[in-house]
């Protein structure tokens, strides 16, 4: 019966959507119900079924009465790699939307580099985005004077889907140099995430090459109903703040099969996320995937129901991380990280509730972002680093209901040392051996 309703739902998927198939936000909090024995709905929790994946049932663009499509060459575009093609840009989305088709393909046409500056596409609009050529940034930082948070926005538009095998290159290196992160003789300013998206629902991002973003490659702020898959998302390891995917304040998204390298997160979800799952993530070089940071300021912060399931992660600077300013408030409760293989990683699990990125020290507060009921499952690996597990939490607030299962992590073998764990103030909820484990 359960394999027939999976071959069901497969089938649909593929029908309507030509999307991978997910499981449901509330089958996946019952499951961690079972893996821990803990009552997650004891804590906040924010499933609603508005939300479930079923939405996604509305996009049918196969199935529209009437399709048509807008490609920017017509609209002047040259990509020829040295014009301005902004305008041309503008104006077909413009033309795309205005359209009184059923839906309408905005298409950027393969084997041609286009040069863009900074560009909004706003909704609503009943267009998608194919795109087979290069995307470039213009490389003149003075023309993102006006707002250095962005280069490519989509901006409140429904049931949108983006994709194509096309390129969208941030042309990063300019930025980098001017980060004080790479010289510390410059003032420490914002750079633009190459591609965000901002109150859309019903999204789905696939099948794209996201490469050398000025900062963020990728970023979901307060969207709903987000299915991404199959991108490359790739940077130089030394380049500053560059995550891969960083979702913030969006509920129900999944991630799902997706290679990032990067200089910093491969992805990074923060304050507001609720019900995201990722799988089939390959990690690395990066600093690897973390919820947070989160509180800082003194802030409040709050992210729960977070999976990610299957992961690889190689010559990382961090594995699985949680980290928290002193001084904020809120919760991160509900995650599990299961099914995670570690090769030559540093830190491989991370719970840090003293996380200080400043140069100056963080002073001891008595407040701290409340971190609960954590599942660990089939973890295994190499460290790099002599510290495997590190649940450094707050004296304060402990770290509850950390469950620990099938998790080992040895030293690689360039080395004789054993992999240690250093455990602060947690507190374990039934958890079986676990290696390396918490000194006596």
């Amino acid at each position: 019966m359960a394999a027939a309703v999976l071959v069901f739902t497969f089938s649909l998927i593929l029908v309507s959507l030509s999307l991978c198939s997910t499981s449901s936000p509330s089958n996946n909090i019952a499951y961690l119900h079972q893996e821990s024995g803990y009552h997650f709905r004891a804590y906040p929790s924010y499933f609603d079924d508005k939300y479930s994946f079923k939405n996604f049932n509305k996009i049918r663009r196969s199935l529209a009465a009437s399709v048509e499509t807008t490609n920017v060459l017509d609209f002047g575009a040259k990509g020829d790699g040295t014009t301005d093609d902004t305008k041309a840009f503008q104006k077909a989305w413009a033309g795309a939307c205005s359209s009184t088709a059923d839906h309408v393909n905005f298409v950027v046409p393969q084997n041609k580099n286009y040069l863009v500056k900074q560009i909004r596409f706003s909704g609503p609009c009943k267009s998608g985005i194919t795109i087979g050529g290069s995307i470039i940034a213009w490389n003149d930082r003075s023309d993102y004077s006006k707002d250095l948070r962005q280069w490519i926005v989509f901006d409140g538009v429904e049931d949108l889907e983006v994709s194509g095998g096309g390129v969208i290159n941030g042309n990063g290196k300019i930025w980098w140099q001017n980060s004080c992160k790479t010289n510390k003789a410059k003032p420490c300013t914002v750079a633009p995430t190459a591609l965000r998206f901002f109150g859309c629902r019903n999204l789905v991002v696939k099948n794209l090459k996201i490469e050398n973003a000025q900062q963020m490659h990728v970023s979901f702020e307060k969207c709903r109903n987000v299915q991404v898959s199959n991108l490359l998302i790739t940077s130089p390891e030394t380049s500053p703040n560059t995550d891969g995917i960083h979702v913030t304040d969006t509920q129900n998204i999944q991630i799902s099969t997706c290679t990032i390298a990067t200089g910093d997160d491969c992805i990074s979800i923060v304050s507001g996320s609720q019900m995201v799952r990722a799988t089939g993530i390959i990690c690395g070089p990066g600093h690897g995937i973390s919820i947070g940071s989160l509180g800082a300021g003194n802030s409040e912060a709050r992210v729960s129901d977070i999976v990610i399931d299957g992961a690889k992660l190689s010559g990382t600077a961090n594995g699985v991380r949680i980290k928290t300013w002193q001084g904020g408030s809120g919760s991160v409760s509900n995650i599990k990280f299961e099914n995670i293989e570690m090769e030559n990683v540093k830190n491989p699990i991370i719970i840090d509730q003293h996380y200080c990125d400043q140069d100056k020290p963080c002073g001891e507060q008595a407040s701290a972002v409340e971190v609960s009921n954590i599942v660990y499952k089939n973890i295994r690996g190499t460290s790099a680093s002599k510290v495997a597990i590190a649940f450094q939490c707050s004296k304060s607030r402990p770290c509850q209901g950390i469950l620990m299962q099938n998790v080992n992590l040895e030293r690689t073998s360039n080395t004789t040392e054993y992999s240690q764990a250093v455990c602060n103030n947690v507190n374990f909820f039934n958890s079986p051996p676990f290696s390396p484990t918490c000194p006596n």
